[in-house]
């Protein structure tokens, strides 16, 4: 027994209803494919930097993702930095910069928000073991945990920044993009003459 199409192919000729139409579901893709191309504008030469870092991998995490990979990389930074170079600080907050940069930037389009939220919570739960513990044991490393949030509030202030600023840029390239999708899709009205 035939079975029948029911829907028209996604890719290849535009299949046409018997009035000429383009069918529902394809009718906007032309629109926003020439929007993704930039409607017939010829583009410059990409630098070779950009194209390196188009190479990169680009994951997408989500919002609870996003807070683990950031979360666990401070962690291992800091028990690196302990090891390495016996808890220091600024190495700490100066690694802090690229994992907040890095988590801003691989988080999903629908979890931007997320970003600037877990940052704060993966340098606190990063400092576990770099804090001094002045050999009071629980109560003298959760005082010197706040002591070290306390003193190093630059860096977690500017980490926040840096990944508030990113999902910023991101959410508004974002919302630029789907109106001049909408824009492309909407047929242009003619006035009455």
């Amino acid at each position: 027994m035939e079975q029948h199409r029911t829907r028209p192919p996604q890719y290849g000729p535009q299949q046409r209803t018997s009035r000429g139409t383009p069918f529902p579901s394809q009718a906007g893709r032309g629109a926003a494919d020439a929007v993704r191309r930039g409607a017939g504008v010829s583009r410059r030469p990409v630098p070779p930097v950009v194209q390196a870092v188009r190479r990169m991998p680009n994951p997408r995490l989500t919002g609870l993702g996003s807070g683990l990979f950031c979360g666990a990389l401070m962690f291992a930074l800091g028990c690196l930095d302990q090891l390495l170079f016996g808890a220091s600080l600024v190495v700490y907050g100066v690694l802090f910069l690229p994992v907040c940069a890095l988590t801003a930037v691989w988080v999903r389009r629908g979890d931007l928000v997320s970003a600037p939220v877990v940052v704060p919570i993966a340098f606190a739960f990063g400092l576990l073991p770099v804090a001094d513990d002045s050999g009071g044991g629980v109560g003298g490393w959760l005082m010197g945990l706040v002591t070290t949030l306390a003193v190093q509030a630059g860096w977690l202030y500017g980490g926040t920044l840096v990944a508030g600023l990113i999902v910023t840029v991101r959410k508004v390239r974002l919302m630029s993009r789907r109106a001049a999708q909408r824009r492309a899709q909407t047929p242009v009205r003619r006035r009455p003459t």
